[in-house]
């Protein structure tokens, strides 16, 4: 069979993986004993880990001011790349004033310790916070999640280029479902898919989810269930939990070797549109050619419109990505019609209609309320409210250890 030629790397014909491995990864890792240590917080872990990956390609490292500052107005760095949100690691005051331009630091796990990159320091240059959440987020509301991790970023960004030299945990614990860009490609190579669409997901899979899937699927070769493994908001539901719902959705609703489930490390920005493009970038350089964007993608609470998310591809200049956007508009079960469907295909009033969320699903679930049939799948419902019980008895033994006493 001839080899499946794949869509290139965003920005560039080939991966750019920043990864070191055997013996240049062991001189590097001894090297980095000996260098000052900068502690990097979950968020720049794992924008590190996508830059070892390749999955940040074509990015050589961490921004510099003009490209943080291109990134933020116009979605463009200085070299003419497209790029919508500002990838950066920064410092406090004291630790950068110690450092001079040339000094090579180490980058290291806040959480465990851990060694993830080298870092040459080519520049040192403070932000303004606000700037940047209201042009990547549209808000400075201290309560969105996204404007509350740029707030609480040290004072000084540092740009220059890295050296990855770990992948922290994950490889391990996520252990088949963790993927590198280099290995979801081959899959697809084995597989002869030329059209790939991503699917983006940060919850269970519920029937929405299956409609929006299976409508890719029937315009593309393949669909990419990519997962998020990095940290969540509080009260999503953990990604173990959703990975066993969406194998046991894969294994009694799609087509055997239609879906490829995939996992990668970042932190959710929230960053709705911006996000979304974001989203949009590195599963280019996964290989896929689409991503779904259904109803208020990446969004958080009221800060953005159902279908921004949408919208803002068609702002884009033509060459900015090579991957194209699946726009899929609002979706639900319709009693009258019998099944799923969307605004475009259901003539039918908001009466006849259960529309479908994480956020609704997640709330009858913690309160131990009826699901409706039509909203999730049988087999999801029994692993979610396992999941829900197994809260439920943890709250009751933390509550019976505080009333007799026996709490430490």
């Amino acid at each position: 069979m001839e080899k499946v030629k794949l869509i290139p790397p965003h920005g560039s014909d080939e991966l750019m993986p920043l990864l070191l491995e055997g013996d240049a990864h062991a001189a590097e890792l001894k090297r980095a004993a000996d260098m000052p240590q900068a502690r990097v917080s979950s968020r720049e872990v794992g924008d590190l880990i996508m830059l070892g990956i390749g999955g940040f390609t074509p990015l050589t490292g961490f921004m510099g001011e003009a490209d943080w500052k291109g990134v933020c107005e116009k979605m463009y760095m200085t070299n003419g790349i497209f790029w919508p949100i500002p990838v950066t690691v920064s410092v406090d005051k004291d630790f950068a004033g110690k450092l001079n331009i040339g000094d090579e630091i180490a980058l290291v796990n806040d959480e465990d310790n851990d060694i993830m990159a080298t870092m040459k320091v080519e520049e040192k240059y403070s932000i303004d916070k606000e700037f940047e959440c209201k042009h990547v987020y549209t808000t400075n509301d201290p309560e969105h999640p996204g404007v509350k991790m740029v707030m609480d970023q040290k004072e000084i960004n540092l740009g220059g280029p890295v050296k990855v030299l770990s992948q922290s945990t994950y490889p391990e614990e996520f252990k088949g479902l963790y993927q590198t860009p280099a290995e979801s490609r081959a899959v697809f190579e084995e597989r002869g898919w030329k059209t790939i669409a991503a699917l983006q997901l940060r919850n269970p899979m519920h029937r929405s989810h299956e409609y929006l899937a299976k409508i890719a699927l029937e315009v593309t070769d393949g669909l990419y269930i990519h997962q998020l493994v990095g940290k969540l908001k509080a009260g999503d539901i953990p990604a173990d939990v959703r990975v066993n719902c969406i194998n046991s959705l894969v294994e009694y609703y799609f087509v055997d070797n239609s879906v490829l489930t995939g996992g990668y490390p970042l932190d959710m920005r929230y960053a709705g549109p911006r996000e979304a493009l974001l989203h949009a970038v590195f599963r280019q350089n996964f290989g896929c050619t689409h991503l779904i964007v259904g109803r208020d993608h990446a969004g958080v609470g009221d800060y953005y419109g159902p279908f921004d998310a949408q919208n803002i591809f068609y702002e884009l200049p033509e060459d900015a990505l090579q991957l194209k956007p699946l726009p899929i508009d609002w979706t639900f079960y319709c009693y009258t019609c019998g099944g799923m469907a969307s605004m475009k295909t259901c003539p039918h009033g908001k009466n006849e209609r259960l529309f479908l969320s994480g956020t609704a699903l997640r709330k009858a679930l913690s309160e131990n309320a009826d699901v409706p049939a039509e909203f999730s799948r049988p087999e999801i419902l029994k692993i979610l409210r396992e999941y829900y019980s197994g809260l439920e008895e943890k709250v009751e033994v933390k509550l019976h250890g505080h009333a007799t006493g026996d709490a430490k």
